[in-house]
Order: structure tokens, then C-alpha cells, then sequence
């Protein structure tokens, strides 16, 4: 069987091995070995250490999964084998050979040193590699990894004064309040000279009458973009980290380089200082050049997501704020929600809104004239900014979304009672609700009740099952790509909703089954695997065929923003290479699969 007369050749003609320097390519190429394989020969199968990443040169080669099922067939130009390099795992699938085949094997340490020498490369096998990522900058690290541990801390009866002094001599802007191992405040020197030197506190006092109780707080697993958008925000210098009532660290304005990572939390100090609407749209009308600077130095798809939706949380938030300046005080509370990827935490550059409200059970209905408007004053500002009003009407300007607690309970308990198809979507969106403004008391009883009732009912949870297999990845015959066949976008895939939209529907199901409290939706199916629900090798492929269309998904919206157009969903399969094409039908066997299987209500999925 002929090898291509030139290796290094062949190999400038793979993606994305076409975009290294000549030496490197010639150095790949000299170091890099052939294989003569025959029909029926296996390559690797489950369970084997791989040690090299395999490129077929000729001839085919079938991958399998762990029971036999069929996941893709290789040929010429297509690679395999760094799925296990990259997780650090045995083998989890079967590489055998269909039609007598000539590989070229790229043995480890030359794959990994590809990755670390060249950015073009690396960021090509990133999607493939969710634990091997590199750091990005500071704004995407976990907020442990740079918090201040075991932080200065007294309790609650200490005398002002002596807690003054423990500030003074650590040269330290805070102290943290904790009764035993519960935190309760914390007092700055803000707070010192506000309350001891203005205010006239007593120096003996306890320190707890000038401490704030209950502050601003964020959990240990955190971005520390999070902490950063938080202080611009709301104008605070120091956030303490807490997981429950126990202080685990705390982040200054003093431990981060305000020069790091501004990129979006100058946009939230924007939208947040923004005195009308207009002001803030000019704000958001930044983020698609946002988009593409996040994906373009290399940031995970769940990260450039988060830091995009909380532009839109900050700008509910800031109209919410305007419209009470307006209006004057809410006769009653009440509270703001985002559902749809908004409440995920997965807005990309297209976003519409999606919305309700929930109002105490004190309202009356000489209140909700009130609420209408300050629903109409916040959607209208939010269509302003971009988020454009829902098709659906599914917004608090909708009456049938702005209601007392005791209305929503009822919504919930009938969806579940009667599941038709229209309680069916209805509890779709509905199940994605996040608390954005207002007094978050009003939900989290109902999300925990609701998640239970649902739980229990075994037909309620059939039927959402039933519903989450209505989007299916667009596979046609041999499991080849299907593209849209008719219309604006014909010959396209579309990412959103016969990609993206499959995985967060089966997300959603195991949440109910789980009785799981996570709205976003990798964190939905993290929680499912840690619960059971999910296995772990299902669930682990099933992340992974997540990750790869997600990650296409924004570098294909990133792509169409570089050449100034509207970003969408529309992907057209031409514009990939072999390698790319291979895996993304590999990603949507995975759904595939993990859909027959929750169909089949054979316990743990996967």
C-alpha cells in the first residue's frame, strides 16, 4: 500500500497540522512512524493505555464504544486516540480497522509537546482536553486558588477596639466576624472611621454593632471574575469566601491586579453606573467584540458564557434599580428571574429574554399596576440592550408571569399533576429559573418543593422525558451529518437546537430525577454523575460531546463576529475540517445515545 511519497506533505494537508512552522512540520514528520494495519486488526480497544495519536493515511477504521455500538467511520486524513491521551484514561472505545489501512502514529510526548509549543495546535485539541486546559489569566481561575486564607477573624463581643488594633498591626484593611466556626460580618476601616470616628461608637463596645452582617459573599469554587464583576457592581472592596456559614478566605481590591481581566468587568461597571437604558445599551453593544477576544485567547465555552450572562444580570439588575427610582418603593417584595440560557448562565452573542416575577402573597390588586410597569420599564430597557423581547411572550410583561408565590405553587403543582404538552414546555422553561433581583426567599421554597413533587411523580417524570427527546442531533443515515434541508439556512447545522439543546434537555431530566438543585447545565450533568443518576462513563462522554459542540458553537459565532457579521447558530459543515466533522458526529452519537438510553428508563443512564 503506497504512503503518500511525502510524509511532511501529507501532513501540511491535515488540520491542524497545516498550521505549523516548516521545521516544526519537518520535525513532526521525522519523528513521527507508520503502521500497516489489516482488516479486522484492532488498533486499541477499551480498557488498553494509548500512546500515541493516530492519523489515517489510508484505508478505514471503525470506533466503537464500550458495548459495540458504532460511533464513527474513519478514513483518509481523520485522527484518533487523543480522547484517552488528553483525559489520561484508558482507552474507552475500540479502534478497528475496516479497510486495510496505513496509520501514521504520533507517539505522546511528541503530541503533548505540539500542544505546548504551538497556540494554533493547543487551541485546536483544547475542546478535547477539559482537565489539561491552560490558565487563561486570572479572571477565569477559581477564586481559592488566589483568596486569602484563614483570614484575621474575632467574635462578635470583641471590643472595637481591640479589633482596631489587630487591623492596625497586621496592616490589614478588614476583619472577619465569626461566632465559633460561623460567619457572621465583617468590619473594614470603612466601617471605623463611619462608625467609630463619625458615628461615636464607644471603642469598648462589642465589635459587632458597627460590623455589616450577612455581606456580600461568594463560595469557594467561584470565578475570580465573579469577585471582580461583584466589587464593580456594587462598589464593595472586599468579598469573603464562604461555603454555608463557614469562612473559608477572603478577596481584597488589594489582592487583585484591577489590570487583569477588565475586559468584562469594565462592562459591568458600565451597564451598573449606566443612568438610563441608552447609556447602557452603548455598554452591551460591546459584548460581541467581548465574545470574540474571550474565544479567541482560549477560555472554555462554560467560561465565556458566564462571563456574558453576567453582563445581562448586572443590566436586570441596574433597570430594576431605575425603574424603583421611577416608580418609587415596591408596595410588596418581589423578585426578578431569568430562565432560558440567561437563568443556565449560557448566553452566547444571540439572546433573547425570558422572564417572570414572583410577588409576595401580601400584593393586592390595586399593587399590580405597579408591578406591570416596572415589568414593561425592565423588558423594554433589556430589548434596548440587545435581549431582544421573547417570541414566546415568555416575560414578566406577560400577566401570567408576574403573580403572587401562592399562583406559582399552584402553576407548578398543576404542570406536574396533568403533564400535557403544554405543561410539558411550560416546565421545560420554567425548571431553568434563576433569581436575579429582588428577595431570593420567594423562590428557593418553591424550587425545593417543586423539585420533590416532580421527583415523586413517576408519570410527570415520563413525560419530560418524552419531551426531552423531541430535539435530536441531526444524524442521517450511517450516522453522516444532516444538514437543514430547505430554507435561510440550508445546507447548515444548526448548534443551538439540534446540538446544544438536546444535552440541555437531558440535563434538565436528570436534575428532576435527582432532585438536583443546579440550573447550568455542565454543573446539572457534574451533579448527575456525582449523584448516580448519570454513570461515570456515560456522563463523562456525554460532558465531552457537550464540550465540543458548546466550544464549535461559539467559534462559530467568534468567526462570524471577526468578519463582521451577526453572530447565529447556523453552522455550515463545509467550513470544517475532516478531524472536526469526525468528532462532531462523534459528539452527537454520544447524545444519540445517551438519549436511547434515558428513553429506556434502564436506571443510571449511560
Amino acid at each position: 500500500m503506497p504512503l503518500p511519497p511525502d510524509l511532511t506533505q501529507f501532513l501540511a494537508s491535515v488540520h491542524p497540522y497545516d498550521s505549523l512552522p516548516d521545521a516544526a512540520l519537518a520535525d513532526l514528520a521525522g519523528q513521527a512512524r507508520t503502521l500497516d494495519v489489516a482488516v479486522g486488526d484492532t488498533v486499541f480497544e477499551v480498557g488498553d493505555t494509548v500512546r500515541h495519536l493516530y492519523v489515517v493515511a489510508e484505508g478505514e477504521v471503525e470506533i466503537t464504544d464500550g458495548t459495540g455500538v458504532q460511533l464513527s467511520i474513519l478514513g483518509t486524513r481523520n485522527s484518533f486516540g487523543e480522547r484517552a491521551l488528553l483525559r489520561g484514561d484508558a482507552a474507552s472505545r475500540t479502534a478497528t480497522v475496516q479497510a486495510p489501512a496505513r496509520l501514521i502514529a504520533i507517539d505522546a510526548d511528541t503530541f503533548f509537546e505540539l500542544i505546548d509549543t504551538h497556540a494554533a495546535v493547543a487551541r485546536f485539541f483544547d475542546r478535547r482536553r477539559p482537565e489539561r486546559g491552560r490558565d487563561k489569566g486570572v479572571a477565569t481561575l477559581p477564586v481559592e486558588r488566589l483568596m486569602t486564607r484563614d483570614p484575621v477573624a474575632c467574635a462578635p463581643d470583641t471590643p472595637i477596639r481591640d479589633a482596631a488594633r489587630q487591623m492596625h498591626d497586621r496592616r490589614i484593611s478588614s476583619v472577619c466576624i465569626c461566632d465559633g466556626d460561623a460567619f457572621r460580618g465583617i468590619v473594614t476601616l470603612r466601617d471605623m472611621t463611619g462608625r467609630v470616628i463619625v458615628g461615636g461608637h464607644a471603642p469598648e463596645a462589642p465589635v459587632a454593632g458597627i460590623m455589616t452582617a450577612a455581606p456580600l459573599t461568594l463560595a469557594p469554587d467561584a470565578l475570580v471574575s465573579d469577585v471582580l464583576h461583584l466589587m464593580v457592581e456594587r462598589g464593595i472592596g472586599h468579598v469573603p469566601i464562604v461555603a454555608g456559614d463557614r469562612l473559608h478566605g477572603i478577596v481584597t481590591q488589594t489582592d487583585l491586579t484591577r489590570a487583569q481581566a477588565m475586559s468584562s468587568a469594565d462592562l459591568v461597571g458600565s451597564v451598573a453606573r449606566a443612568a438610563s437604558a441608552d447609556e447602557m445599551a452603548r455598554a452591551t453593544a460591546q459584548i460581541p467584540a467581548l465574545l470574540l477576544q474571550l474565544v479567541e485567547t482560549g477560555n472554555r465555552h462554560e467560561v465565556v458564557t458566564r462571563l456574558i450572562t453576567d453582563i445581562a444580570d448586572t443590566a436586570t439588575r441596574r433597570l430594576l434599580t431605575l425603574a424603583e427610582a421611577r416608580l418609587g418603593p415596591a408596595p410588596v417584595p418581589y423578585l426578578w428571574l431569568a430562565c432560558g440560557s440567561q437563568g443556565r448562565q449560557e448566553q452566547t452573542g444571540v439572546s433573547d429574554q425570558d422572564n417572570c416575577l414572583i410577588l409576595s402573597d401580601d400584593v393586592t390588586e390595586a399593587d399590580m399596576p405597579y408591578f406591570a410597569a416596572l415589568a414593561r420599564f425592565v423588558s423594554d430597557g433589556l430589548d434596548r440592550c440587545g435581549y431582544y423581547h421573547c417570541p414566546g411572550d415568555m416575560m414578566a410583561t406577560n400577566p401570567r408571569w408576574c403573580q403572587p408565590l401562592r399562583v406559582w405553587r399552584d402553576y407548578f403543582a398543576g404542570w406536574i399533576a396533568k403533564p400535557d404538552h403544554e405543561a410539558q414546555m411550560l416546565a421545560s422553561v420554567m425548571f431553568d429559573l434563576r433569581p436575579i433581583g429582588g428577595d431570593a426567599s420567594l423562590f428557593a421554597g418553591l424550587q425545593a418543593e417543586t423539585l420533590a413533587a416532580a421527583a415523586k411523580n413517576s408519570i410527570f417524570t415520563a413525560h419530560m422525558i418524552a419531551n426531552s427527546l423531541k430535539h435530536q442531533p441531526p444524524l442521517g443515515l450511517l450516522r453522516g451529518l444532516a444538514t437543514i434541508r430547505s430554507g435561510e439556512h440550508r445546507n447548515r447545522l444548526d448548534l443551538k437546537m439540534n446540538g446544544v439543546v438536546p444535552v440541555v434537555d437531558l440535563g434538565r431530566v436528570q436534575t428532576l430525577q435527582g432532585r438536583l438543585r443546579p440550573v447550568n447545565t455542565r454543573a446539572r450533568l457534574e451533579a448527575a454523575i456525582a449523584a448516580g443518576v448519570l454513570s461515570k462513563s456515560g456522563g463523562a462522554d456525554l460532558l465531552d460531546a457537550y464540550d465540543l459542540i458548546a466550544t464549535m458553537r461559539l467559534d462559530h459565532q467568534a468567526a462570524q463576529i471577526k468578519a463582521g457579521k451577526a453572530p447565529d447558530n447556523f453552522l455550515d459543515p463545509s467550513d470544517l475540517s475532516d478531524f472536526e466533522r469526525s468528532h462532531l458526529r462523534d459528539a452527537f452519537v454520544v447524545v444519540k445515545t445517551m438519549q436511547s438510553a434515558a428513553g429506556s428508563g434502564k436506571g443510571a443512564i449511560g
